[in-house]
């Protein structure tokens, strides 16, 4: 059982605090518990299973990060946009914080030697996947990207040792994508999963696993279009570290 999960309290004590960001740095833990209706050691429990010390380290953060902010222009009104502002400068800045330099070192030394690099992605992250392939392929890399599920599944299977196979997949649970890391895998063949999943299924296979840091909050709850943010961050932190060591 992992025992960072969050309980149905915890979760929706997150979700409340996600939602109400810009007013963190106004309230006290006894404030803050009575507006979401938890009691304090509830909203203790869920920072540390985020990955914070407590309430005052977490505090700390999103005040800080609030006053690198240029809200001047918008009136007190504006709530809801400083929301969405604050909730993208919080995907951001969790995400870095989250990136291990070793694990990056790993991977830039993994394209070095690949002969071949194949990109797997599906749905929106199909997008960051192109912008990695084209950057990858004007670096004078061979690679490639797939993301027909059949395409996927087929190719997967035949790729061999000294290639490379990177997947971008914000859950890590695409049926079509597990298959193919546990293929790629059985082959003996490195793979760099790039997600915001550290329990994904795909990871279980992953050689190396690049995690950002995914909010809980969305608009647009009637479909699955989470932001890709922290992947796109992932994504350019590692190529640029890519260009930094090659061109040594």
């Amino acid at each position: 059982m992992d025992k960072n999960k969050l309980s149905s309290t915890e979760s929706f004590a997150w979700k409340f605090i996600q939602d109400n960001l810009e007013i963190i740095p106004t309230l006290s833990i006894v404030e803050l518990g009575e507006k979401a209706n938890v009691s304090t050691a509830t909203i203790v429990r869920t920072l540390r299973k985020k990955g914070y010390q407590g309430y005052s380290d977490f505090k700390h953060d999103t005040t800080e990060v609030q006053a690198k902010s240029d809200f001047t222009n918008l009136d007190r009104t504006d709530s809801d946009i400083r929301s969405a502002i604050l909730k993208n400068e919080h995907e951001v800045t969790n995400t870095i914080k989250m990136i291990h330099i070793p694990d990056i070192e790993s991977s830039v030394q993994q394209i070095k030697r690949a002969k071949t690099i194949y990109i797997f992605a599906r749905g929106f992250s199909e997008l960051i996947a192109e912008e990695f392939l084209v950057k990858l392929q004007l670096l004078n890399k061979n690679c490639q990207l797939s993301d027909d599920p059949n395409i996927i599944r087929t190719l997967s299977a035949r790729i061999r040792s000294g290639n490379l196979v990177i997947i971008i997949s914000l859950n890590g649970e695409t049926p079509e994508l597990v298959e193919a890391a546990a293929k790629v895998n059985q082959n003996k063949v490195p793979i760099i999963l790039i997600t915001t999943n550290s329990k994904s299924a795909i990871g279980e296979f992953a050689s190396i696993e690049l995690c950002g840091y995914k909010s809980e909050t969305t608009y647009f709850p009637a479909f699955e279009v989470h932001s890709r943010l922290p992947l796109q961050v992932i994504s350019r932190v590692l190529l640029d570290s890519y260009v930094i060591r090659t061109e040594k």
